[in-house]
């Protein structure tokens, strides 16, 4: 198409799709699934992942500290025990959110032994479906990636539950692979670096394969590997509302095929207002060190970002990405749990000026907002504020980090696929009302 007459096009479908704000209020339409009070609209019940930041008392949303549990237990409890015990446990977090209980030793080896036999790509997958077809974006091939799958499969559309359960197992086996070798045929078809596939290591954990498999060392120290299986952990699960999860529960409710929703989410959160989020703070990040002087002086900090928050830098959006959320209003678990461990390797780095920077920036935010905004909200630094942080630390390029939410937030899909076929008969179905008045037919002699 022509430029000019794709804009004329654009300028016609802007105007006729324009919808008076005010007719949200006089239907009482419930905009983004909010209450008028910020809270989420109810339309779903889960006992997969629990979500809390505020309570309500008489219709009032009073903040809370943040809370996050999976399958009741708490993300800082489930975390420190398998610090304390020193060892990956991404694996067994996969096990807690399907299964609903903390498997014994011997579950969780059984377990994991069984992921490891999964990881291995169908014979000709990597040649034809990633590197005869690359991707500019790594987000977008994971989508086509799991819908090419289903052509690999033998029952790709029964539902039952051992079905999904299945099929949940062998995807998520098998994303670290299509993740980094996404990730690699886009380094050498798109950037003229050279082409490294390094095979993924059954006897290894999830956070160890991703980084062999996207180094072209294929080296990694523990410590960078059990950050990263931190990470994976952190991100594996955030409730039914989330849009992602969201969309998975919608998608499902229509009986499709699992390979269908995952690749729904997967679109979902790609989304900068969603997971691509990680990506927007290190890219103002990025602008914040490159446009002071002193990581350590406040005042030129704060006067940084006034200069964002009144439209005059970064992405003129008016927003300081990764403080904030829809759920979380005094804290984060997530982003304590991920900053202490970041402190920790930045100290070993040799990054810990860097780090005060972030430190000042989550500091700051809510006092600039106070004086710019006039608001006393509360404003919390979420787990997208300090990951591109961890991720750059590990030497992870950009193009991989909402990547790695999904490799690891497709175990909470899975587990809200399963919980959907199990318990909602109904297809999801909410209503639009149509706000447009009856327009006589004009034939084309007369337009």
């Amino acid at each position: 198409m022509k430029n000019d007459y794709l804009l004329d096009l654009g300028t016609i479908a802007e105007k006729n799709n324009v919808i008076k704000p005010s007719l949200y209020t006089k239907y009482e339409v419930k905009r983004g699934l909010r209450n008028d009070n910020g809270t989420g609209v109810l339309v779903g019940l889960t006992k997969i992942g629990g979500v809390k930041g505020y309570i309500v008392d008489d219709g009032e949303k009073i903040p809370t500290k943040g809370s996050l549990k999976y399958r009741g237990i708490t993300i800082n409890d489930f975390v420190n025990g398998v610090i304390k015990e020193d060892r990956f446990g991404f694996e067994e977090c996969i096990y807690l959110l399907f299964f609903g209980e903390l498997p014994t030793k011997i579950e969780l080896d059984k377990f994991i032994e069984l992921l490891g036999e999964n990881r291995e790509l169908p014979d000709t997958f990597l040649e034809d479906m990633i590197l005869k077809a690359p991707s500019k974006n790594i987000m977008n091939k994971l989508a086509r990636s799991v819908l090419a799958l289903y052509s690999y499969d033998d029952n790709p559309d029964e539902t039952s539950v051992v079905n999904i359960l299945r099929q949940s197992i062998d995807l998520i086996a098998k994303f670290p692979s299509l993740m980094a070798y996404s990730y690699q045929a886009k380094v050498y078809h798109f950037m003229d670096k050279s082409l490294v596939i390094h095979a993924s290591d059954k006897k290894l954990s999830t956070a160890q394969n991703i980084l062999r498999m996207s180094r072209a060392s294929g080296k990694y120290t523990d410590k960078e590997a059990k950050l990263l299986d931190l990470a994976l952990i952190l991100h594996a699960e955030h409730g039914g509302g989330n849009n992602s999860a969201f969309v998975a529960h919608v998608t499902a409710s229509s009986g499709t095929d699992i390979y269908s929703s995952l690749a729904a989410s997967i679109g979902s959160l790609k989304g900068p207002k969603h997971g691509g989020a990680n990506i927007k703070v290190n890219n103002m990040m990025k602008e914040i060190k490159s446009n002071i002087t002193d990581f350590e002086d406040e005042e030129q900090i704060e006067a940084y970002l006034i200069k964002i928050l009144k439209r005059d830098a970064f992405d003129h959006s008016g927003l300081i990405y990764g403080m904030g959320h829809a759920v979380y209003t005094l804290s984060d678990p997530r982003a304590i749990l991920l900053k202490e461990k970041a402190k920790e390797l930045a100290i070993e780095k040799g990054l810990l000026s860097e780090f005060t920077l972030y430190e000042k920036v989550e500091k700051l935010t809510p006092v600039v907002f106070k004086k710019i905004k006039n608001s006393d909200k509360p404003l919390c630094a979420n787990v997208d504020f300090y990951s591109g942080f961890v991720y750059n630390m590990l030497g992870i390029n950009e193009d991989l980090f909402t990547p790695l939410f999904a490799t690891a937030r497709v175990a909470g899909w899975c587990a809200h696929i399963i919980e959907e076929n199990i318990n909602c008969s109904r297809i999801m179905r909410p209503a639009y009302k149509n706000v447009i008045k009856e327009i006589p037919y004009t034939s084309i002699t007369n337009r």
